[in-house]
């Protein structure tokens, strides 16, 4: 289950990614609410989510490129030591008291750009650390990085709020950055991956496009993550209002029921180290795609926190599932050269499509209600995975 571990660089990355992420969703949570609280407004929840994922659609691409031209690790070092500044900053207007709407979309915006640069890097890392014959391990125990912190970090966020409030909070992200910052200076990274290629920026970009483009299964999985992007994950930006007015349970609920996405999302991530590099994912991929669609529904339609909190859990669970089989498909499948374009496609259609789906969400709820909005979002994801199992039946191949 932990074999990539025994890499040196790979758990020396991996355990400052860990503290990282903690300080991250603590911040997520945390300022989330003080969102709610500055506006009591479900649209400009919305609008800090589009603001937020708005330079990833605009950029990633060109980060992409830039991981296969540059050292990630030096790109990686950068962006990170540029989010523990804005989380410095963030922390101290709130502490002052100076902090507007208007200032949390303005770091927020700052923070995905240098998102959009750091996602490809980031993924794209990987294989140079640990090798391909244990790129699926580490890229399962990446997510469980993810999602250990997607439990953690929410339910302390909810302590964190109450005791040394939201400035705290956003102090204990900006130095979380520091242990990754330090891993990130201290492993050795095999370079013998990363592109030579010195040709025109844009031609190389197109090169790596057309190359998406002409692999019809590639381009499939990629448009797979974008429906989920554009119209599941959106659920996220309403777990304060559902805290608050549906279910009634205040800031500490809302840790429980962020942190309960984190707990079914972590199980499907140790679930699928646990099995290795097993055969049928297609089959495991088109059931996941169906229970994350069936469990958002369940979701919106529910009105008792703890079917909340299963709800919750299957879509974390199912979610993971899905984007890890795809992540590690795209890249075992995927030639070095093309690597870093191929991550910032994924990247582009994970987060960069997100603001649309943000901002569409939050202009449905605030008309028509938060759940209404979820139902109909899983009803389309629903039927388009649907399509995508008609229409092309070879993805069930995939192992």
């Amino acid at each position: 289950m932990f074999s990539s571990l025994k890499v040196k660089n790979f758990r020396i990355y991996w355990s400052g990614t860990v503290i990282s992420l903690i300080g991250s969703w603590i911040q997520i949570t945390a300022q989330s609410w003080l969102v709610f609280q500055l506006t009591n407004s479900v649209f400009l929840l919305g609008v800090v989510g589009f603001l937020n994922s708005l330079p990833v659609f605009l950029l990633s691409l060109f980060g992409g490129l830039l991981a296969d031209r540059h050292q990630k690790r030096i790109i990686l070092i950068t962006t990170q030591t540029v989010f523990m500044l804005l989380a410095f900053l963030l922390a101290a207007l709130t502490q002052l008291n100076l902090i507007t709407p208007g200032q949390i979309m303005f770091i927020a915006f700052l923070n995905g750009i240098a998102m959009a640069f750091d996602g490809p890097s980031r993924q794209a890392m990987v294989v140079e650390l640990v090798g391909k014959e244990n790129l699926f391990n580490a890229i399962t125990l990446n997510l469980v990085a993810f999602n250990s912190s997607r439990i953690i970090g929410p339910a302390v966020a909810g302590i964190m709020v109450a005791t040394i409030g939201m400035s705290g909070c956003f102090y204990v992200n900006a130095i979380s950055f520091l242990p990754l910052i330090a891993a990130l200076f201290v492993i050795r990274v095999n370079s013998s991956a990363r592109s030579r290629k010195n040709g025109h920026a844009l031609e190389e970009l197109k090169e790596g496009l057309i190359f998406v483009k002409n692999n019809r299964l590639i381009l499939i999985l990629v448009s797979m993550v974008a429906v989920a992007s554009l119209f599941g994950i959106t659920y996220v930006i309403f777990m304060p209002v559902f805290a608050n007015d549906i279910l009634k349970v205040g800031v500490k609920g809302l840790g429980i029921l962020m942190s309960s996405a984190g707990v079914g999302a972590l199980i499907g991530a140790l679930l699928l180290a646990r099995l290795g590099d097993f055969k049928y994912k297609g089959r495991l991929l088109i059931w996941s795609s169906f229970i994350f669609s069936f469990s958002l529904m369940f979701f919106a339609l529910s009105k008792t926190y703890l079917l909340s909190i299963l709800a919750l859990a299957l879509i974390g669970f199912s979610n993971i599932v899905s984007i890890a089989i795809i992540n590690t498909f795209l890249q075992t499948k995927v030639a070095d050269e093309f690597r870093g374009r191929v991550m910032g496609v994924f990247m582009f259609t994970f987060f960069g499509i997100l603001p649309f789906g943000n901002l569409i969400a939050g202009a449905l709820a605030h008309f028509f209600g938060v759940s209404f909005t979820i139902l109909i979002n899983g009803i389309i994801c629903a039927l388009f995975f649907t399509a995508i199992n008609l229409v092309y039946p070879k993805i069930r191949a995939i192992s």
